[in-house]
C-alpha cells in the first residue's frame, strides 16, 4: 500500500464524513481529459458541484430481502424516496420483461444488471446481452470472479476474456463493466491483480462499476486517484460508506470522504452513483438516509 493510499484511508477511518457532493457531466475519454486549467477551474467550485437527480440509483442487491417479498412494491418505495434508476442484481423470479414494466410504471429505468462471470464468458453471454437490453439498460457487470482465478496469470486470463466479451457487447450496444471487491484489490508476487485489469483490457470494450467501499478498504490508491490514472473508465460507481470499524454503513453516517472522490468523477467518466448497503438492518431506512445524503451533497 503506497503513502498516498495509507493517508487517505488513515484519514478516512479517524473523521466522519464530510459534507459534499458528486456530479453528472459526459464521461470524460482518456482523449479529452480536462486540462490543468480546468482542474484549477473546479477546484474553485468545490461546494458548488452536485450529482443530478438522475445519476443518483440504488443498486438492489441493497433492497434483496424486500424484493423477494414485493419486487413491485419495493420499487415504488425507492422511487417515491427519489431515486430515478437501479442497478439489478437478482431478478427474484421476475422476467427482464416483467421486470422492465414494473420499472416503467414507477418511472424508474435500470441501467445495468449483474451477471455471472460463467456467462458472459460462454456461451450464454448472448441471451444475457438481449435481457440487459429488455430491462433498459446500458451496462452488462461482472460482479465478482472465481477464486481459481486469484493470481496475477488468472488476471491476465481474465482480462483476454473480458476484451473478447467486451466485443461481442460493444457489437450488441452495451459495455461490459467489472465489479471490484476487496481480493481485487490485493497485491500478489509483487503485483496488483486490480491494476492488471485495468492495464490489460481494452479502455473501448471494458469499464468499471468501481466500488468505492472496497477501493478505499483494499485499494493500492485512493478512488479519486483511480479516476485521474484512468480517465473514462468508471461510468458508474458503488456508493458503499465504512463504519469506523469498517463495517458497511448507510451512505454519510460513515468516514469516507465522498465529497474527495467526487472531485475527479468527470475525468473518471462517472454517470451513475448507485448506493449500495450489503447488510442494512431496515432496507427503506438506509435507502432514505443514503439518498437524502446524495441528493443535498456539495463538492
Amino acid at each position: 500500500m503506497n503513502s498516498t493510499r495509507r493517508a487517505f484511508l488513515g484519514t478516512a477511518l479517524g473523521a466522519a464524513a464530510a459534507v459534499g457532493t458528486g456530479f453528472g457531466a459526459a464521461p470524460a475519454s482518456a482523449a479529452s481529459a480536462p486540462s490543468e486549467a480546468s482542474e484549477a477551474s473546479a477546484a474553485g467550485r468545490r461546494g458548488c458541484r452536485r450529482i443530478p437527480p438522475s445519476g443518483i440509483g440504488m443498486h438492489l442487491y441493497t433492497m434483496r430481502t424486500p424484493l423477494a417479498v414485493d419486487f413491485a412494491g419495493t420499487l415504488e418505495q425507492l422511487a417515491e424516496i427519489g431515486y430515478a434508476t437501479v442497478g439489478v442484481s437478482g431478478r427474484h423470479g421476475n422476467s427482464p420483461a416483467a421486470i422492465g414494466q414494473m420499472l416503467d410504471r414507477v418511472r424508474l429505468k435500470a441501467v445495468l444488471e449483474h451477471v455471472g462471470y460463467d456467462i458472459v464468458t460462454g456461451s450464454g453471454l448472448p441471451r444475457a446481452l438481449e435481457d440487459v437490453h429488455t430491462l433498459g439498460g446500458r451496462w452488462i457487470v461482472v460482479p465478482s470472479l472465481p477464486g481459481s482465478l486469484h493470481s496475477p496469470a488468472g488476471y491476465r486470463e481474465v482480462a483476454r476474456q473480458f476484451n473478447r466479451a467486451g466485443l461481442v457487447a460493444r457489437e450488441s450496444g452495451l459495455k461490459l463493466l467489472y465489479h471490484n471487491h476487496g481480493g481485487d484489490h490485493e497485491v500478489v508476487d509483487g503485483v496488483s491483480l486490480y491494476d492488471i485489469l485495468l492495464a490489460e483490457t481494452d479502455p473501448e470494450l471494458v469499464g468499471f462499476e468501481l466500488d468505492l467501499y472496497w477501493a478505499a478498504k483494499g485499494g493500492s490508491s485512493a478512488p479519486g486517484e483511480l479516476f485521474v490514472r484512468h480517465p473514462g473508465r468508471f461510468p458508474a460507481l458503488h456508493v458503499k460508506d465504512m463504519a469506523p470499524n469498517g463495517d458497511f454503513a448507510d451512505v454519510g453516517s460513515g468516514v469516507l470522504d465522498f465529497p474527495e472522490m467526487f472531485d475527479t468523477a468527470r475525468r473518471g467518466g462517472v454517470r451513475q452513483w448507485l448506493v449500495e448497503h450489503d447488510a442494512p438492518a431496515d432496507p427503506f431506512a438506509s435507502a432514505r438516509a443514503s439518498y437524502r445524503y446524495l441528493s443535498r451533497l456539495r463538492y
